[in-house]
This record gives C-alpha cells, sequence and structure tokens, in this order.
C-alpha cells in the first residue's frame, strides 16, 4: 500500500514543479523515474526498516513499529519524491530554457524558493503518507505478534527439543 501511494505520490510534485518551471516537453522522461524510484525505494526501505527487523525479533515495540512506518511513509513516499522532482525539472528547464535560471551564486537560494510553495501544497500528502505508513505499521506488528504467538506458543518462549 505504501509502496503504490510513493509510485502515485511521484507524480504530484514533478508536475508541480513542471508547471512551476513552465516545461512543456518530455513528460514521460521525467514521469517514469518519479513512478518507478519512489516505489523500489519505499518498499526496499520498509522491508529493511520494518518487516525485516520484525522478523529477526529486534523489533518487539507496538510503539517502536508504528513511529518507523510512519518516518518510511514520509521519508520514503513523501520527501524523497519530492528532493527528486526538483532536479530532474530543473534539468529540464535547463535543456529546453523555459525557466530563466539563476546565476552561479543564487542556485541554492533558487531552489529553496521554487520548492516553498510546493512544499506548503505538499503537507496534507506527507501527513497522508505518514499515517498510511503508521497504519502498515501496526498491521504487520499484528500480524507478525500473532505469528511469533503460533510459533512460539502464547509465552513467548522457544521451541525446546
Amino acid at each position: 500500500m505504501i509502496c503504490c501511494n510513493g509510485a502515485s505520490q511521484g507524480f504530484c510534485p514533478c508536475s508541480l514543479y513542471r508547471r512551476a518551471l513552465n516545461v512543456t516537453q518530455a513528460p514521460i522522461t521525467s514521469g517514469l523515474p518519479m513512478a518507478v524510484l519512489p516505489f523500489m525505494t519505499t518498499a526496499a526501505l520498509y522491508n529493511a526498516v520494518v518487516s525485516s527487523s520484525l522478523l529477526s525479533g529486534d523489533l518487539n515495540c507496538p510503539s517502536c513499529a508504528l513511529i518507523r512506518g510512519a518516518l518510511v511513509g514520509v521519508i520514503g513516499a513523501g520527501v524523497y519524491p519530492i528532493l527528486l522532482a526538483l532536479p530532474v525539472n530543473i534539468g529540464l528547464a535547463s535543456r529546453y530554457n523555459t525557466a530563466p535560471m539563476p546565476e552561479k551564486g543564487n542556485v541554492l537560494r533558487y531552489w529553496v524558493d521554487l520548492s516553498r510553495p510546493i512544499l506548503r501544497r505538499m503537507r496534507a500528502v506527507l501527513v497522508l503518507q505518514a499515517f498510511f505508513g503508521t497504519y502498515l505499521g501496526s498491521r504487520h506488528f499484528e500480524s507478525y505478534t500473532k505469528l511469533s504467538q503460533i510459533t512460539f506458543g502464547s509465552g513467548g518462549e522457544e521451541l525446546k527439543d
């Protein structure tokens, strides 16, 4: 769920940056990485931070699983696509000369000024991603808890030979 949201949410900042920079060319060139990279990154990040930790027994706290899921949702499926869309679309804008590019000393300020309204619009998306990540973390924690109860008994003890 969170990975698919990361892929679909990659299109939002991409289209917002494209509108801000007046880029009309190469929609597939900028859209394809915005769907594929956040999907793969979020899936790998969630697997490494939440799923494998639960399976290995390193994550036994339900609130820790919720927080980890929320952070993966916000960072992997929310912030990462926004940060990825900026250089892609600035590169397209400079290639097709659709927006005036800053002088050498003002590049960082230009990026910050360009990103400020887009980040304001994406706040709701970040909250939504945090909610989905929290929900997914809670569901996985519950299912892994039930799995450990079935495997090791209700006491949580290891099986003895």
